[in-house]
């Protein structure tokens, strides 16, 4: 009698010592998140469906608006604000461009582009993983944006720049580098600490992200929400 309650006290021991360090990871994680969101933008494409189309249109569509976006913004690229500012004000061109694609792809639906704050989940992109939290997105609906998600950063790219290979290129890396606090940067490193994800994985989700407000620096530059 008295092992069997010793040896359920010792495992809710346990289970209260476990909760209460991954509370603390937790905690720590958030606290990371909202200290480097300030200084990057996340750039989200939600699929139509998770029909084969679909997910081949979604990755097709967001290889599109990325080089749009990078050519279009120019020198504004290397500022958050600034490219806030070139999407925000190029926002029906882009979205204009995604569609005409997709109707020379066949598919009619539509292609609708928020700079949004939102809810994100962990995620692993080469040697630098982003906790979950909330960040400033330029978040991309494709039809009824029901199916698996791309995620990356836009703000500094990091996204793949070899879809083969899942390369970061090294020159963001800096930039984001020279953003954060050293220690921030550090907790951002994965090698050793956290095993890498799947790429595909990395890449894709189900979940979509909850939206809490709107990204404030639509107010500043007057964005005009045509939902």
């Amino acid at each position: 009698m008295k092992v069997s309650f010793y040896f359920c006290l010792s495992g809710m021991c346990f289970l209260v010592a476990f909760l209460l360090l991954m509370s603390g990871v937790r905690r720590q994680e958030e606290a990371l998140a909202a200290r480097i969101a300030p200084a990057v933008l996340r750039f989200h494409v939600l699929a139509n469906s998770d029909s084969p189309e679909d997910q081949a249109i979604k990755l097709q569509v967001k290889d599109l608006l990325l080089k749009e976006i990078r050519e279009g913004a120019g020198d504004a690229a290397q500022n958050k604000e600034e490219l806030c500012r070139y999407i925000s004000e190029n926002r029906h061109e882009l979205e204009t461009a995604a569609e005409n694609y997709m109707a020379e792809c066949g598919v009619s639906y539509s292609a609708r582009i928020r700079l949004e704050t939102c809810e994100f989940p962990m995620r692993t992109y080469g040697d630098l993983t982003f906790p979950a939290g909330t960040y400033d997105a330029v978040r991309v609906l494709l039809g009824n944006g029901e199916g698996k998600n791309f995620w990356c950063v836009l703000y500094p790219s990091l996204c793949y720049t070899d879809s083969i290979h899942a390369e970061m290129p090294e020159d963001s890396k800096e930039q984001l580098q020279a953003l954060l606090p050293e220690e921030d940067f550090e907790a951002l490193l994965t090698a050793g600490i956290r095993p890498l994800q799947n790429e595909k994985e990395n890449e894709q989700s189900i979940a979509l992200p909850e939206i809490k407000v709107r990204f404030k620096l639509l107010e500043l530059f007057s964005f005009t929400n045509s939902v």
